[in-house]
């Protein structure tokens, strides 16, 4: 980056000002903002490709959970494996639900923030914190901000208190947590029997102790051209489950074009994370992904992350699955730390261009 006095713009202190009024990028909007500021904006030579036309007719699998047991098992296989990314439906979890935490969600970032508010309250990039509300987890660490403002909060390991939630979401995001969990149970115990392994496998090695919710908010951009809403990238975690809202803009790069995951009612979206990646030793791949601005919306969406139990004192090490390896098939990545990796992730940020995180620990 350019010192300031040379260019005659200082992004680090643009970025500042941004965090310092804790109302995030919902709160420009608000304040009439009708263009998208610098520390915003895609640099020039990557905006022609934000809104290219997508993959043509190819299409994320849609699962039936709820069809013949073996056809299921193959089918998550083969969407593991040549997606990274397929959508779930007969997955159990009551509309009520899902519709009540896109409501909370909705609910929590349309409320005015700033100083005073219980934005405010929960504005941090505190590591650590169980409950947080922030414009970009990395803004200072990547090239674009994004479009996007994020509610946080740990389920597991030590949920938090009932008061560190707003009463605006609290009941309806801890139920919702408690459906997406047994969800994910269901989802490791099928990806353990699409590898060949034991069904309580994934579950044995702790790929589910931790579990992350992410209250997504992208409010309409004046500008979507230049903007984006979550930058090209892949997840760090074992596997996420996501819940999208009718607006679209979540888009796969998938055989070097990106393709739109159009939403479906009821469905949830369900991709591999790079952790998955690695220990299946590449049986299943962590596909990259972003989302693109729109001036419609806002859109919502919440993420749901599973990966352990990444306590500083924790010694289990993660790497490729013995029993899937070979000599023909001989271990692609070296062993880590969940803690590592996720040290080493979060260090690079989204930063819109490579999956930079996952190849640093290919041998």
């Amino acid at each position: 980056m350019q010192p300031a006095a040379a260019t005659g713009y200082d992004r680090g202190a643009e970025l500042r000002a941004l965090d310092a009024t804790l109302a995030g990028v919902r709160g420009l909007v608000a304040s009439g903002a009708t263009h998208v500021p610098r520390i915003l904006r895609v640099p020039d030579p990557d905006q022609e490709t934000l809104h290219a036309a997508s993959g043509g007719a190819a299409t994320v699998p849609v699962i039936d959970l709820g069809g013949d047991r073996a056809a299921v098992v193959d089918a998550v296989r083969r969407a593991a494996a040549e997606w990274g990314f397929f959508q779930v439906t007969g997955h159990g979890v009551p509309g009520e639900a899902m519709a009540a935490a896109m409501a909370a969600t909705r609910a929590f970032h349309d409320a005015d923030g700033g100083e005073g508010s219980e934005k405010a309250r929960l504005y941090s990039r505190e590591p650590g914190k169980a409950v947080q509300y922030n414009c970009n987890f990395d803004l200072y660490q990547s090239s674009v901000a994004n479009w996007r403002d994020t509610l946080y909060f740990r389920m597991a390991p030590n949920p938090p208190a009932d008061d560190e939630l707003p009463d605006i979401c609290r009941n309806a995001l801890f139920e919702y947590a408690k459906q997406v969990k047994s969800l994910g149970d269901k989802l490791f115990v099928l990806l353990s029997e699409s590898l060949g392994l034991n069904p309580s496998y994934l579950t044995d090695i702790e790929c589910n102790e931790g579990q992350i919710i992410l209250s997504h908010y992208y409010p309409p951009c004046p500008q979507p051209e230049l903007a984006i809403g979550t930058s090209r990238h892949s997840d760090s975690c074992f596997l996420t489950i996501l819940l999208q809202d009718d607006i679209g803009g979540l888009q796969i790069l998938h055989d070097g074009r990106w393709v739109d995951v159009a939403p479906t009612p009821g469905a949830f979206i369900v991709n591999v994370g790079d952790l998955l990646q690695l220990i299946s030793n590449d049986k299943f791949v962590s596909v990259e992904h972003r989302v693109v601005a729109k001036n419609t919306g806002p859109r919502v969406s919440v993420a749901c992350f599973f990966s352990t139990y990444f306590h500083p004192a924790s010694t289990r090490m993660y790497g490729p699955i013995k029993q899937l390896l070979s000599e023909e098939s001989p271990p692609l990545y070296r062993e880590t730390l969940v803690r590592d990796y996720f040290t080493q992730y979060n260090n690079i940020g989204l930063d819109g261009r490579e999956k930079t995180a996952l190849s640093n620990f290919r041998l």
